[in-house]
């Protein structure tokens, strides 16, 4: 089979800068990657051919003798294979030069040297129900968060005594070790100081070399007005304390605001179900109603009012968490049916229902519908 064109292997044009062509394959070399493509057979046999064109076409002199011969200067003893496939030193030349790309997001940082003395401290959670007034008002709460707090004896470094940490002697400091397997420089995290980059030869006794030990915290979080379920407040710093004197994760609190026995919220509004008696509905009239700030409103219901007929109290619901006006609080009313009649409430109702046959238009028109229905149906 035809080799390929090593400017249509890296999709560049023969004009193309060193830098063009460099980028171009390390676009190719990510993409055809056989650790990331196992799924495709043909991806390894891509790679290395990207791999053989980038070997040829980086070098100034081997470029000028392919624009000149094309594959032919390569041939029957004209410089032997390109890419130096026939030992491992060009190769590993090549692809050294995108080794920080490829692998830079699985090994935490490449090439990058130096080893971390200190590691941050993990982010922490704390779940906090509250009451709707809660949420309402805004509160000052204190809890208590169990973490891992600086070590006081010895200060967070993790040595008794004062001791100064040495440098580990595997990785030199740099809290990384690197092997040679095949074409590939493998890096990983020192096994002898865990990518510190260091090791304590007289831990603290009562760390036991952390530099930090588990403890409850008291804290106070403000809750602001207006907070609801999901809300998350971020307290800087106030997490888990770093290994060996590393900075502290912070502490997220997540809110949960629990269902209320009259309220039910919907974003700043809230809704509250009032039962009225069926005369109070008929013929109108005031009724008190609660507010969410523990004060009462007086309703007027209109006369004739039926179930789910709603009105509102302007600015009377929750106040916005980040600013802006109040929301309203919705009445709405549940007309109620009395229930374990006398025998003279019963003949009352009966009366009642006699004399008000043209007072229930909704049922009227309801039941006229129903007739034309059934007519509609038997014709």
């Amino acid at each position: 089979m035809a080799k390929r064109d090593y400017y249509e292997v890296l999709g560049v044009g023969k004009g193309a800068s060193a830098d063009e062509i460099k980028k171009a394959y390390r676009q190719k070399a990510k993409a055809l990657h056989p650790d990331r493509n196992a799924d495709k057979p043909d991806a390894e046999a891509q790679f290395k051919e990207a791999n053989e064109a980038y070997e040829v076409l980086k070098d100034d002199e081997k470029k000028a003798a392919y624009d000149r011969f094309g594959h032919a200067a390569f041939e029957g003893g004209m410089g032997g294979r390109p890419g130096g496939f026939g030992g491992q030193g060009d190769f590993a030349s090549a692809f050294s030069d995108v080794f920080d790309d490829l692998f830079g997001d699985i090994m935490g940082g490449g090439r990058r040297g130096g080893g971390q003395r200190a590691v941050r401290g993990s982010d922490l959670r704390y779940n906090l129900r509250i009451s709707l007034e809660d949420a309402f008002q805004g509160m000052q709460k204190s809890i208590q968060v169990p973490t891992a707090v600086t070590c006081d004896v010895c200060d967070g470094t993790g040595s008794e005594a004062g001791a100064e940490p040495t440098t580990c002697p595997t990785c030199s400091g740099m809290g990384k070790v690197r092997a040679q397997q095949g074409f590939f420089t493998v890096e990983r995290t020192c096994p002898t100081c865990s990518g510190m980059g260091q090791i304590i030869k007289n831990p603290c006794k009562t760390c036991g070399g952390a530099g930090r030990v588990e403890k409850d915290r008291s804290l106070s979080v403000n809750i602001p007005a207006g907070v609801e379920t999901g809300t998350r407040i971020r307290l800087a710093g106030e997490g888990e304390a770093g290994l060996r004197g590393g900075p502290s994760g912070d502490l997220y609190i997540f809110i949960e605001v629990r269902e209320h026995a009259l309220f039910q919220r919907d974003g700043t509004n809230l809704y509250c179900r009032v039962p009225v008696s069926m005369t109070s509905a008929a013929m109108g009239g005031d009724i008190e109603v609660p507010t969410i700030d523990g004060g009462r409103s007086r309703v007027k219901v209109p006369a004739g009012s039926q179930s789910g007929r709603q009105m509102r109290l302007r600015s009377k619901g929750m106040p916005a968490l980040r600013g802006g006006p109040a929301g309203d609080m919705f009445i709405e009313l549940a007309v109620e049916t009395p229930v374990n009649l006398t025998g003279r409430q019963k003949e009352l109702l009966r009366e009642f229902e006699k004399l008000s046959e043209e007072n229930n238009p909704e049922s009227t028109g309801f039941f006229k519908k129903v007739k034309t229905f059934w007519d509609g149906m038997k014709s």
